[in-house]
């Protein structure tokens, strides 16, 4: 809070988070009722609840309470008088809209994002995990078990397992149902969706050890998660792939660049040379790379040093990209030059490029091509039966 003049004080002091990484536009994350109380999103373990702060006749909340809703994931408050307006979503539950009264707790979904759940017991109910990193430090994420009823695993077999990238790269993963992560369980597939040091949600601290380190800290953090699954027993340390889009797509070309962990990859709009990146990016990041990396041309040798496209002759394993023309974020540059590179080399390659499509997919026809693509590619890598799909690429 401050005063107009010289006075900031903390309205209320929390280990927890209560802001977003802005990526778009409009996430607010408290609102204001009349009486001056404020609702606000608290994050905390990676999990989110709604929180009541009553202010004193200084501003300074004096006290908190949380609303019990059946949600663990908030977007856009909206507060109309005592009435609470939000997006709301929980591991059995796609995001919807809830109106809620403020007093009593009692809730209504004015709108669902998606007409049908599956059923609950075809649901891969996310558990948290925390595990060591390679410097004593800790991570998180969000293991994901592979789940359908109709389905038994052979004795005595273990699951692949997919490691999930948020973009960002300073965003974040959540636990809410997503039918697409849903697609892989259902399909003897188990998750590590990671939230590697440097994502929201855990900290300033925690946020802040990206500084200076993307394509370090990230893939290190990638690593040490396959490694705490699979000594737990979770994975088969033979099958495992890593998939992300954007700045996760970055975090995939350099994990099987420069590690040995994992034996796929599906990078989706992703970045192969910071370097580009640094002068070809839209003005929203302009100079972004500055604090992930170091400033530009002053750190360039730094930029060239953590580029997978200047580690081809380190990258041993098959790898996939998805690819929309219209991008303007991460323009189709980045995957031509890698895919071009790679198949130079030799190494198996497929390349789905997407007219139309800019920096994250939209159309419905396209995001199931990519998905059922995705599938055939790991079903040609790990030797599993995918003879029921079309082929969508010479592989």
């Amino acid at each position: 809070r401050w005063d107009g003049h010289d006075d900031i004080a903390a309205v209320w002091a929390d280990d927890a988070e209560y802001g977003v990484a802005h990526w778009q536009f409009g996430h607010d994350t408290y609102g204001f009722r009349d009486n001056g109380d404020i609702i606000a999103i608290r994050a905390s373990g990676g999990r989110e609840s709604l929180v009541t702060l009553s202010l004193d006749a200084r501003g300074i909340a004096t006290d908190m309470k949380t609303l019990a809703l059946p949600f663990d994931h908030f977007d856009h408050v909206s507060v109309f008088e005592d009435h609470l307006l939000v997006v709301a979503g929980s591991p059995t539950h796609s995001s919807c809209i809830l109106d809620v009264a403020i007093d009593t707790g009692q809730w209504t979904v004015l709108q669902r994002s998606q007409g049908n759940s599956p059923p609950l017991n075809t649901i891969s109910v996310p558990k948290t995990v925390t595990f060591p990193t390679s410097d004593e430090q800790i991570a998180h994420g969000f293991y994901y078990p592979p789940c359908n009823p109709s389905c038994v695993a052979p004795t005595g077999s273990l699951p692949p397992l997919l490691v999930f990238l948020h973009g960002g790269p300073t965003s974040s993963t959540t636990p809410e149902l997503d039918v697409r992560k849903q697609f892989w369980t259902s399909r003897g597939f188990a998750i590590l969706d990671i939230n590697y040091r440097g994502s929201t949600g855990y900290g300033r601290a925690y946020r802040q050890q990206l500084d200076g380190n993307w394509g370090v800290t990230d893939v290190a953090d990638c690593v040490c998660g396959v490694d705490y699954l699979v000594a737990q027993g979770l994975a088969n340390p033979d099958q495992i792939a890593i998939r992300g889009g954007s700045a996760g797509g970055f975090t995939v070309l350099a994990a099987l660049a420069f590690t040995d962990t994992f034996s796929a990859g599906a990078c989706y709009y992703g970045i192969g040379d910071l370097e580009v990146l640094a002068g070809d990016t839209h003005k929203f990041e302009a100079r972004y790379l500055d604090g992930l990396v170091g400033p530009y041309p002053e750190a360039k040798s730094l930029y060239r040093e953590r580029s997978p496209i200047h580690a081809i002759d380190r990258l041993n394993c098959p790898v996939i990209f998805f690819q929309g023309l219209d991008d303007k974020v991460v323009p189709p540059i980045q995957s031509e030059t890698m895919v071009a590179a790679l198949k130079a080399k030799g190494i198996s390659v497929a390349y789905l490029p997407f007219e139309g499509e800019g920096h994250g997919f939209r159309k419905s026809a396209n995001l199931r091509l990519a998905l059922e693509s995705e599938w055939y590619f790991y079903g040609k890598v790990f030797g599993y039966d995918v003879s029921t799909i079309e082929a969508p690429f010479d592989f």
